[in-house]
């Protein structure tokens, strides 16, 4: 890593750890409690500039590699203690994508902006009610009529889904089944027959999550994506900076499991000396910082190789994506693994709401679903690899 980079993501790092410790962690539980965040935050996010990061300067944005990202990643997670707020905050990232590589210029200048400066929220919706997993499934349909296309169908685990002004909607344009009928669509969220019910979660208590229903809703033709049938393409590529950026979540989560624990260790006496003075507590702080230590390593590698790839004209080299799921699936084990620990030595404590530890504790499950489940990660790795 050269010396330039190096000092802009410490720079970088230093912004996101005072933004996340100061206007973020301090809230979460009041923002769990209420269900929601303010709108607020978001134009304070993109204030500093964070909603921006990585996305091109004609759009409002600022141009940033993996590499340059992921400290920031890391740092909203570690000490904004929250992956509620992270994934509502910064749905956008699985939203807009799509949007920039694939959207008319009018339509790219018409979204992206407003969506950066804080003052629209975008979301990404593509699992259905009647399967997750199996993207190429999908019955959502969208059918030209004139110069508008009409959806029909059901979306659900929409994050940002109750607040979202745009969505990136995957719909069945082709006749039958398979790949190749699945198109992109940009909808309005304020399209007339689209109604959206909220979801109670285990975890991401502050984050919307909600079912959207389409019945009849009509979107202006120029905001299809590409073309029709290049949907499904468009997904693929699109989980490939979803997957790392939940890596990254992990691994600051795990962090933050690891900070609090270390910390009650110190403090916290049993028998007359500070639990870290008893071997058994301290060689589980040593397991996760192990665990932690190989996640951390592995990420910043596949983070510099995507940089590489994508300096190549690569952009989904079989061996990265392959490397991407086996990451995914690493980290949001480390996280399990650390939150599970933390837990435990914070004992009683741990199982009370307000700690870091419990609330990291019964987000885990969903780090390790979204984005693609292990068993999908593990099959997707072998068949990049060619072993199948």
């Amino acid at each position: 890593m050269n010396a330039e980079l190096a000092a802009d993501r410490q720079v970088l790092a230093d912004l996101v750890r005072r933004f996340a410790g100061d206007e973020i962690a301090p809230n979460v539980q009041a923002w769990d409690d209420a269900g929601e965040f303010p709108r607020g935050l978001y134009a304070r996010a993109a204030e500093l500039g964070l909603l921006g990061l990585g996305y091109p300067e004609e759009l409002g944005g600022t141009p940033a590699s993996y590499s340059l990202k992921l400290p920031a990643w890391v740092a909203l997670a570690r000490h904004g203690k929250s992956g509620g707020v992270l994934a509502s905050l910064f749905s956008h990232n699985i939203g807009l994508p799509p949007v920039v590589l694939h959207a008319g210029d009018a339509v790219r200048r018409e979204v992206v902006p407003p969506v950066l400066r804080g003052e629209k929220i975008a979301a990404l919706a593509i699992t259905e009610p009647g399967g997750g997993s199996d993207v190429a499934a999908l019955r959502t349909t969208a059918r030209l009529d004139g110069d508008h296309y009409v959806v029909n169908g059901e979306k659900t685990f929409i994050t940002s889904g109750m607040r979202a002004d745009w969505i990136t909607v995957a719909v069945r344009t082709g006749e039958g089944r398979g790949a190749g009928g699945i198109s992109m669509l940009l909808v309005p969220g304020d399209a007339p027959g689209l109604t959206r019910t909220r979801l109670s979660k285990m975890g991401w208590l502050c984050s919307d999550t909600a079912t959207l229903h389409f019945d009849n809703v009509r979107v202006p033709a120029r905001y299809l994506l590409g073309h029709e049938g290049e949907g499904f393409r468009m997904i693929m590529g699109n989980f490939n900076g979803e997957r790392i950026g939940l890596a990254a979540g992990a691994l600051g989560f795990s962090q933050a499991c690891l900070d609090e624990a270390l910390a009650w260790a110190r403090e916290r006496k049993a028998f007359g000396t500070a639990l870290v003075e008893h071997q058994a507590v301290r060689h589980k702080l040593v397991d996760m910082q192990m665990r932690i230590a190989s996640t951390e390593a592995w990420i910043e590698a596949v983070s510099a190789e995507g940089d590489a790839l994508e300096a190549a004209g690569r952009h989904n080299a079989p061996e990265w994506v392959a490397q991407i799921c086996l990451l995914k699936n690493h980290a949001t084990q480390t996280m399990q693994f650390c939150a599970d620990q933390a837990v435990q030595i914070l004992g009683g404590m741990g199982f009370m709401r307000g700690t870091v530890s419990e609330r990291i504790y019964r987000e885990v499950k969903v780090m390790m679903i979204g984005g693609g489940a292990e068993e999908i990660m593990k099959e997707l790795a072998a068949r990049q690899m060619g072993w199948l």
